[in-house]
């Protein structure tokens, strides 16, 4: 898969992402990324890339033509994705639908956001990854980026299984324990596994983890529980 961004700040990027999991698969040839400066496609001495708002209003626009020009330097830019706490709400359906795509063209707006008119003229999709205001869609990128190239064929191998993570079945994950089996911690209070899950019966095991799955969405997330 190939991430092609538009931002005023091309050097945030791989970023996070070139470490790590996510790292290995963009050394591996998994998955790239090609950050270009929208800067660098005005035309005035000053480089100018925003403007007042028509209408008045506080905050400044980034202007549809230069825009323009940092998009079509894309030879083909694939499915466009502006990121936008207006947009469709970002979720495992959707990560899992991005996954499959060849290329996604993600714009990353600033200041009070970019002209609606290169939005429409260009079908751009506007995606959201919560109801907050950041200052820039650079961040907002990189979390759409890990959820996706992380469900890429050979990213993960052994290390988890997807399908069992939270949202991928419509309920939160069940909870994890490992070594040691007794742990006594710092208020000295002795905590143990659950013993179903050194039973070795495994049905059992796949039951309890079903179960504290559906608990836990009923206590912190019933609204995912209504759509099932």
């Amino acid at each position: 898969m190939k991430f092609q961004l538009l931002t005023l700040f091309p050097e945030l990027f791989p970023g996070p992402l070139g470490h790590s999991i996510t790292g290995r698969a963009l050394t591996n040839g998994l998955w790239s990324v090609d950050a270009i400066n929208i800067r660098d496609f005005a035309t005035d001495k000053h480089k100018t890339v925003d403007d007042v708002p028509f209408g008045g209003g506080a905050g400044m626009v980034m202007k549809p033509d230069v825009i323009e020009r940092a998009l079509l330097s894309f030879p083909a830019q694939g499915r466009k994705i502006y990121m936008s706490p207006r947009g469709t709400p970002l979720t495992q359906n959707l990560v899992k639908e991005l996954s499959k795509e060849e290329t996604l063209t993600i714009l990353c707006g600033r200041y009070e956001g970019v002209d609606q008119r290169v939005l429409d003229a260009y079908d751009f999709e506007e995606i959201s990854i919560g109801d907050y205001v950041l200052t820039g869609g650079e961040m907002a990128a990189h979390i759409l980026m890990d959820a996706t190239v992380r469900l890429l064929p050979g990213v993960l191998g052994n290390e988890t299984t997807p399908d069992e993570e939270s949202f991928s079945n419509g309920l939160l994950e069940y909870p994890h324990y490992t070594r040691p089996a007794q742990w006594v911690d710092a208020f000295g209070a002795e905590r143990s596994v659950p013993d179903i899950l050194t039973s070795g019966h495994h049905g059992k095991v796949a039951e309890w983890r079903h179960q504290q799955s559906l608990d836990l969405t009923k206590a912190r997330r019933p609204d995912l529980l209504d759509k099932k």
